[in-house]
């Protein structure tokens, strides 16, 4: 498995793995039409000052993790989704690394993310990473996000 950062020729692998985690495991019931980044990552992420990295295992996607830039040091962490298969193998750990990574290179000071209040898996990896579950009043910048019973989270970088 390597983390690399996205290529096109993934582009419906990672549109598939996200859907499936988010309706299928998550039963969040998010349709592609409601996440139009998906469709131009280059454009929402990388154009933008962001970026999205994969976790890649023969060709196949077995993770994905992004982040979008707000300005002023401020990200906003997306699209942390790991195949169900390939969780508990470092792959999620691996991506986190890389992007935390990027973010601390390149000056950022807050990193931010809402996740569903279902993801219990991922409140505790977020908690033992050092990030702390806010309210919307508490957000340190403008940030909208689907308000499908999300919980919110901030890491001081």
């Amino acid at each position: 498995m390597h983390i690399c950062p996205y290529q096109p020729q993934y582009q419906q692998q990672i549109i598939d793995l996200i859907l499936h985690i988010q309706n299928d495991e998550a039963k969040i019931a998010l349709p592609l039409e409601e996440q139009p980044d998906l469709l131009d990552i280059p454009r929402c992420y990388e154009q933008k000052g962001g970026g999205f990295w994969l976790a890649v295992e023969n060709g196949e996607v077995v993770g994905t993790f992004a982040f979008m830039n707000y300005g002023g040091g401020n990200a906003v962490l997306k699209k942390f989704f790991v195949r169900a298969n390939w969780r508990s193998k470092g792959v999620g750990l691996a991506l986190y690394e890389t992007v935390l990574a990027h973010l601390q290179a390149h000056g950022y000071r807050l990193a931010l993310l809402d996740t569903p209040a279902v993801a219990v898996d991922s409140h505790r990896f977020y908690e033992r990473a050092g990030f702390v579950r806010i309210t919307k009043e508490q957000l340190p910048f403008p940030y909208e996000y689907p308000d499908r019973d999300s919980w919110l989270y901030l890491l001081a970088l």
